[in-house]
Order: structure tokens, then sequence, then C-alpha cells
């Protein structure tokens, strides 16, 4: 029981968190390109721009900060077994991410908040630029030491003490599920801030109260669906090899997201399935011929092993026991992540050709198309998330640790209760408070971080390398 919920709980509270991640690695680089397109034009809606859509990403920021501190309280509270085995491992590179990374992302942000008026134009622009790589940064740490779990790397365990030591640190942070995972997720990433852009944008273009803001809405929101145009296509191609890393380290993973029951040569790609977890089989399985052996091993004539042959094996290998993920949620898991994606990047290429030309949409009903594509690309990365976390069980760390010995000895069934209880309950006023500032300052508009001119006044300029405070 005190497993269980010590998981639900850790689920919760990752997965919330990990709503604001994807935001706050692509919009760091889109604020900094905006900023930049100022920069060197000394075009007064560049800034406009960089200011309204920099104030959402210091909230997003800020949320994301405040949610992300839980995660490492949570190894101490409800997995003190898995800390003390990976602790010499894991913490290598958390520590960089928390020394130089982050250090480097809040310090930075910081120095951009504050130093409008105060830092040379160069300077300021650099500031956010450092913050953006710190952002990115960060995450290539943290996706490093989430691959060593899944495919551990660089160690070895001590036999007098049983916990996992690190011999190679360079090994870990180039291991291949490492930079494999990093791309594909920061390209996720991309398409989730992308779309935020486009989804404001299309919202504020939608309501239709500030004629003013129109060009600035319309070339925001063709770029929203540039960015996640281009960042679907390396979704694509970095998810392509993510299969093939799967296949080879994770075949379980694989299958389970498959309900592929038995090794298979030139094995489909299911399109929906019906089967019995308890028989291992399936009743009905629609499939298209040989895709998901391209996607394994690069040849519609691979061959694919099958959740009761890796079952079988294993027990060979590790003793008895079901080393079967959740089939189920893994299954619906892949199919929600790829079509909730795919929706989203679809709904940008369609939006470029319909704005191409200096052109808004025609009607005004296809813009709640491009609002909904947000919450659908937010979902579709917690549902790969919930697929890389889930497909792992029923391993903390792959052949090592076992998830049912990772869990605290000392936690009782109702500490974790009490402590779920209060964090899904704080989590749920926190995502009030976010979804409250956003709506308010995106309803505001630029307008709000940097006044329009009166009518018979000019836009100030903004060549000047001292530009007036505009406070966030």
């Amino acid at each position: 029981m005190a497993l269980d919920l010590a998981r639900w709980q850790f689920g919760i509270t990752t997965i919330y968190h990990f709503l604001f991640v994807p935001l706050t690695i692509g919009l760091s680089v889109i604020v900094a390109s905006l900023q930049t397109a100022w920069h060197r034009t000394g075009r007064t809606e560049y800034l406009r721009a960089t200011k309204f859509f920099g104030k959402l990403f210091l909230i997003n920021f800020a949320m994301g900060v405040v949610t992300g501190i839980v995660q490492e309280f949570q190894f101490g509270m409800n997995w003190s077994a898995y800390s003390t085995f990976v602790g010499d491992v894991f913490g290598a590179p958390l520590a960089m991410e928390a020394l130089l990374a982050f250090f480097l992302e809040s310090t930075f942000i910081g120095l951009w908040i504050f130093g409008w008026d105060k830092l040379p134009r160069r300077v300021h622009l650099a500031c956010i630029w450092a913050a953006a790589v710190g952002t990115n940064l960060s995450a290539y740490f943290i996706l490093a030491a989430n691959a060593w779990m899944r495919h551990p790397v660089g160690y070895e365990v001590d036999p007098v003490t049983g916990r996992a030591r690190l011999t190679d640190i360079v090994a870990v942070l180039t291991n291949d599920q490492a930079w494999s995972t990093y791309l594909h997720v920061v390209a996720a990433a991309f398409v989730a801030a992308g779309l935020f852009v486009a989804a404001v944008s299309a919202y504020k273009l939608w309501r239709n109260r500030e004629p003013r803001e129109h060009e600035l809405f319309r070339k925001s929101m063709r770029a929203g669906f540039v960015v996640t145009a281009v960042a679907g296509a390396l979704v694509a191609l970095s998810g392509d090899h993510q299969a093939k890393l799967m296949a080879q380290y994770e075949p379980m993973k694989l299958a389970g997201a498959e309900a592929l029951w038995d090794d298979e040569h030139g094995a489909g790609f299911s399109l929906f399935a019906v089967g019995d977890i308890q028989d291992g089989r399936n009743h009905v399985n629609v499939q298209v011929p040989g895709v998901l052996a391209f996607l394994a091993t690069g040849s519609v004539e691979g061959d694919v092993q099958g959740i009761n042959d890796i079952q079988a094996r294993y027990e060979q290998v590790f003793g008895p026991g079901d080393y079967r993920p959740n089939i189920g949620v893994l299954y619906w898991a892949f199919r929600l992540m790829m079509g909730l994606g795919m929706a989203g990047v679809a709904v940008s290429v369609v939006g470029l050709w319909l704005t191409r030309k200096g052109r808004l949409f025609p009607y005004r009903w296809q813009y709640p198309f491009v609002i909904a594509a947000l919450p659908a690309a937010l979902v579709a990365t917690v549902f790969g998330w919930v697929l890389t976390e889930m497909g792992r069980q029923p391993w903390t760390v792959v052949g090592e640790l076992l998830t049912a010995h990772s869990v605290s000895p000392g936690v009782s069934p109702t500490e974790v209760a009490v402590s779920l209880s209060a964090f899904t309950a704080i989590y749920l006023v926190l995502a009030v408070v976010e979804a409250g500032l956003l709506f308010r300052y995106v309803k505001a508009g630029p307008a709000a971080v940097m006044p329009y001119p009166e009518d018979d006044a000019a836009e100030p300029d903004t060549t000047d390398d001292r530009v007036p405070a505009f406070v966030y």
C-alpha cells in the first residue's frame, strides 16, 4: 500500500512539474529570439512582443521552480532505499544541474528582469541568451540522470555496501539514451512552446479588442507555427531513434507499447487492439504491416521481441517475478502521445498555409482550433513522460533495482497518504494561481507591459542603448 501511494505521489508531482518544463525550455529561446530581432532592427513591435511573452515566460518559470523543488525532497521521503543505492551516481549529474545550469539560468534571468534600463543592450540581450542556455543545459543533466536509470552505464555495484558506485561520469553524460532522449524532449518542448505563442496570439486576434495588436500577433502566431512545424519534424526524427534504442535496451517497453505478445518477424504497427493481459494475447489487433519492425530495426523484415518471450528470458536472468509493465497504460499512452502531438503540428502546418502573404484566418471559428492545440501538445508531453517512466517498471534502475525494493522501509501508508493529500491540494491551488496569472496578463495584452502611445504621439525611439524600464 505504501509503495502504491508513493508511486502515485511521485507521479502526480512529476507530471504537474513537467507541464511547466517544456514551456520554460522553449519560451526561453523564443523570448531571446524576439529580443534579438528587436536588437537588430530596432522595431518597437519586437520589443513589445519580447516584454509580453517574457512576462508569461517568467510566470511559468517561477511556477516550475516552485514545483521542481518538491522532487528532491521525495527521494528522501518515500524513496530512501532507492536514494541509498543510486546516490553516488545519480547525485553527480543532479549536482551539475544545480551548481552549473540552474545557477546560470536563475542568475541571468534576474539580471534580465532588473537590467532593462541599467545594462547596455548587448549585455542585456546576452543575459536572456545565457538564461536560455542554462535552461536547456539543466534539462540535459536531469535527462542524463533519468537515462541512467533506463540504461545504467559508468558504474559498478560495491560488493560490501550493495550500492552503485560511479566509475565514469563521461559515460553517464554521453549515454546513448541521454542525448537521444534530450533531443526528443527538447524538440517536444519547442512544439509546446511554439503552440503556446500561437495559441496566445490566436486568442488575442480572436477577441479582436485592440486593432493595433493585429500585426504584432499575426507575426507572433506565424512564428509560433514555424517553431512548432520545425520542432515537430525533429520530434519525429528523434522519436524514430528512440524506438530503436528502446528495442535495444528496453524491449519490454516497446513490446508493451505495441501490445506485441510474442517474438515476431516483420512486426506491424498496432492501430487498435483489444486483448487479454492475463493470457498474454490479443483478441483484436488492427495493424499496419512491417511498420513496427522498421521503427525498431530499420528494416520491415526485422525481428521484434514480444512480451511473453521477454518475460520468460527475464525470469531466467533475474529469477521468478512479473517483469511486465502496465500494458494497457503503455499502449494508450503511446498512441495518445503520437496522436495529440501530430494534431498540434498539423494545426501549425495548416495555419502557416492559411496565414501566408500577410493574411489572417478567413473565419473567426478557426482560431479556437489553434487555442485547443496547446493543451493537446501539453497532454502529449505528459503521456510521453508516462510512457517513459511506466515503461521502465517494475524497475527503478533496469536490471539492478526493483521499484518494490526502492521505497522507504520506515514510511507507513498513512504517512504517505497524508503527504500525498497535502501535495495534491497545494498543487491544485498553484494550478489555479498559475492559470489565473497567465489569463490575466494574456487578457491585458502587450499594453500592460509596454503602453501604446497616445493617438497623436509617435512610437518611442528604441534604437538608443537606454530603454525605459517596464516593471515585471
